[in-house]
Formats: structure tokens, sequence, C-alpha cells
């Protein structure tokens, strides 16, 4: 008809997808409020390098099937080369009218090499597999990266349980003994260095998902699987998935292009990570007040008060404790998204990025300034050595000791709350019970109990493999450090 553009002619016909990767069924561009509502380049563009990467494999997965001639294939590998230079030197920016990084990205190699060339690339792939193919490249790579600050972190503490073990075998200061607490109440002591290498162990456990969750995904690339049912041209999604740093490919076009758990698995593992660091923060922060005086905040680690001179105040520690609650927010966001999903793609899914980018960044960003902190805390052993012995936590002592010593757990149990209650009625502590105080309450208190009414003598004697006593704490860092130095190698 006269005065219709043909869709299929270079440079005609764009008006209705210009920066988009659909349109040619469509007499008119989307409505401004759809347009807005669509688009997600101010926060996918930061996919580019990916995205070029996929291209780059893509185009060499056409040329092996026959599609692309030499010197087609070598022009589009100059130009997305030549994209991937000007994306590095911050040359590279989306137009208003790009839809998304997928749309910006074509329409940038259309200029760069010509609608002819570029408009083969699309052939064999849909944004679908594109997405989900590069969006877990990504997602890889800063795993990696976050994994990496937490082993740091596990270091930080390491290196502060190794400072606080003592050197007793060489007449040197015995290890640093502080109260250990169950509902935040005295419990029983416990050396300062299992209490940090128990933070320690946490997150170690995390790296291992972080780990785990990369062999998942290593293994499953979703590129090949099209818009939901694969593709006809004869292309090699297994030789794509290695170029692309993957084991295998996906067996299921429909699960690959429709399933997001890879995402929300990592959110989940990001939200527990928040979690493990903001149960440390929360120590932290109670330890560094004047009633605690557990440590001492380093100055270039913490802040100070606009009106309050004095104040020295744990912020790095307080935005961990609140980042941790962004961070789950994140993860039930993304799953109240999921849910429901009929398969197999759904626009819907634009809403599983925003979530886990920011979780990336929460923790690329929290994670070296809390290490920081950790690594200068100083602590002041002689306060928690103090009060460790306090609140009566060699009670649980002198209840073992009389078991050892053939007297039934329930009726030392008993005993050992008896003389509890004749220290509270006095307004002393245990170790202040005389002799004859101890045999009035009952004969088989002897004054050998003594032995176990230090905070020195309490933790000795838990030498029980995941015990506080100093010979198995000692071995417990060196399994500590083994460990941490594994996941390091499986990350890498």
């Amino acid at each position: 008809m006269t005065g219709t553009a043909d869709p299929l002619e270079p440079g005609k016909g764009e008006g209705t997808n210009t920066g988009k990767l659909w349109g040619g069924r469509f007499a008119g561009g989307p409505s401004p409020e759809l347009d807005a509502l669509s688009r997600s380049t101010h926060f996918d563009w930061r996919l580019t390098p990916y995205d070029l990467a996929g291209s780059r494999a893509h185009a060499n997965a056409l040329h092996r099937a026959g599609l692309l001639s030499d010197a087609d294939h070598a022009e589009l590998l100059r130009g997305l080369a030549v994209l991937g230079e000007r994306y590095a030197a911050g040359e590279l920016h989306p137009d208003p009218t790009d839809e998304d990084v997928h749309g910006a990205l074509e329409r940038l190699l259309l200029e760069e090499v010509g609608p002819d060339v570029g408009g083969r690339l699309r052939a064999g792939r849909s944004r679908n597999d594109q997405i989900a193919t590069l969006f877990k490249v990504f997602l890889r790579d800063h795993a990696r990266v976050i994994g990496g600050h937490v082993l740091d972190l596990v270091g930080a503490l390491a290196t502060q349980a190794e400072a606080h073990l003592g050197s007793e075998e060489t007449g040197g200061t015995g290890p640093t003994i502080m109260p250990g607490r169950t509902h935040l109440q005295h419990a029983q002591p416990v050396l300062l260095s299992h209490h940090l290498m128990a933070h320690a162990w946490a997150l170690l456990r995390d790296v291992d998902r972080l780990a785990d969750w990369d062999a998942r995904v290593a293994g499953d690339s979703p590129y090949g699987s099209g818009a939901l049912a694969g593709q006809s041209l004869g292309l090699d999604p297994t030789g794509v998935a290695a170029e692309l740093g993957f084991t295998g490919s996906t067996a299921n076009s429909i699960d690959g292009t429709a399933s997001r758990d890879f995402v929300a698995e990592l959110a989940f593992v990001a939200a527990q990570i928040g979690v493990d660091v903001s149960r440390i923060a929360e120590e932290v922060i109670l330890w560094a007040t004047h009633e605690f005086g557990f440590v001492t905040l380093h100055d270039s680690w913490s802040t100070g008060s606009s009106i309050m001179p004095q104040k020295k105040n744990p912020d790095i520690s307080e935005l961990a404790r609140g980042k941790a609650g962004r961070l789950i927010g994140n993860l039930s966001g993304l799953m109240a998204t999921l849910k429901a999903l009929p398969l197999a793609y759904n626009r819907d899914l634009q809403e599983d990025k925003e979530p886990v980018f920011d979780s990336v960044d929460t923790l690329e960003v929290l994670l070296p300034a809390f290490t920081g902190q950790v690594a200068t805390l100083v602590f002041h052993g002689e306060r928690t050595a103090d009060l460790a012995p306090r609140g009566f936590s060699l009670a649980t002592d002198i209840a073992e000791w009389l078991v050892r010593q053939d007297v039934p757990f329930r009726i030392a149990h008993e005993l050992a709350g008896a003389c509890v209650r004749a220290c509270e009625e006095r307004g002393i502590e245990l170790h202040e019970l005389s002799d004859e105080e101890f045999a009035a309450i009952s004969p088989h208190l002897t004054p050998g109990v003594r032995e176990v009414l230090t905070a020195a003598g309490s933790v000795a004697s838990r030498d029980g493999r995941g015990g506080t006593a100093p010979v198995r704490v000692r071995e417990q860092h060196a399994e500590l450090v083994a460990r941490a130095a594994e996941l390091r190698g499986r990350l890498a």
C-alpha cells in the first residue's frame, strides 16, 4: 500500500520498536506509560559485559552451524569488541528509547556493523534464554566476590582468636576467658577464641552454600532454550555453555527459561550471610558499651556524635544489623514474585533482578567495612576474665565434679543448686564459700571441689571435641584455617 513502510526493509518501519526486540505486528509504538513501565535499562545496563559475552558465544555458535559466513562472523565479533571497549571506557550508554540492555545493545551493534550483518545475530535465541543465561554468569561472578569477602571476615575472626589463645606452653600469658551466655545470662566460662570462632564456622557454612550453589548453576546453562521450546537451527548449546564457563546445559527448555530458583537461592544465602554478620554486630554493639566494657573500637572504624563529644559509635555494626533486614526483605519480595507463576516465561520475571542486585551490592560494600572493624577491635581480657566466673557460672562445674565423685547427676544438680542458693543468701560467689559451708551442704563437697571453682579450671575441664578447653580450641583453630583455605580454593 502506498505510504506504508516495509517493516523488513532496513531503516524503515522501526518507529514501533526502536531499541526493542519486538514490534513487527504492531501498527504503532507503545504508549509513553507502557514504555516507562517496561523500561529496565536503569538497572540492567550493568549486565552489558555479560550480554556481550553471550552474544560473542552465540555468534560463534551461528558460525559453527553454517549460518554466518566467515566475513559476517568476523564483523560481528569486531562490532561486539568495539561495544565492549566503549562500555569499559564509560562511553557506551543506553538511549531513552531502549527498553532493556538487550535491545539497547542490538541497536548499538546495528549502528556499528550495519543491519545486514547485525540483524543476523538474533537468529536462534530469545530474550528469555538470553537473560537467564547471562544472569547466571553475572551472579556466579559476584557470588565469588561475596564469598571472598566472607572468607576475609573469617580470617579476621581467626586472627583475633589466635591472638587471644595465649602462650601457656612457653610460660606466657594464658588464653583470654570470657563469660559464656545463654538467654544473655551468665552460663559458663568460655575462651574468647572459642566464642569468636563460633561465628567464623557459621560464616564458613555460608561460603560452603555459595560453592554448592555455584556447582548447581554451573551445570545448567539455559542457552538454546529459545523462548521456551528450544531452537531449530542446529546450534550447539553445550559448546556455548563451555565458552561461558558452564559445565553443562539445561535438559528442559521450559525449565531453562522459566526457573529462577537460582536467583532465590542466592538471595537466601545473601540473607543468611546478613543474619550471621548481624549476630556478630549485635555482640560488638553490646561489648562496646560501658556496662560490658569488653572491647574498644578503633577510631577509623567508628563514628562520633554531632552534639556529644565523648561518643564513639559502632556505626558499622549498627548498619550491618539494619542491612540484614534489607537482605531478608529482598529475599521475601523475590519469593512473592515467583509464587504461582505459570510456565514458561512471564514478564513478572523482570522483577527478579533489582532485589538480588541490591543484595549483591549491599554485601560487597558491607563486608569489607565489617571485616575492618573486627580486625581492629581491642579486647579487654582483664574485664572479661573478671566477669567470667560471676553469676554462679561455675555451678555446672560443681555438679559435674560431683558426678566424677560417683554422685548421681540428679543429686549433684540439686547440691550445686543448694550452693547457689547459699551464695545468693549471703551475696557472695561460689568460690567464696568456705570449706565448712560446702561440707554443711553435703559431705560430698570436699575441699577438692575448689579445683573447678576457677574460670581457668572450668574451661580446661571441657576437653572433649568441640569443647572450650585451650588444647581443643587450638586444634579447632587449625581446623578452621584449613577449612577456610579449602573453601577459598573452591571459589577460585
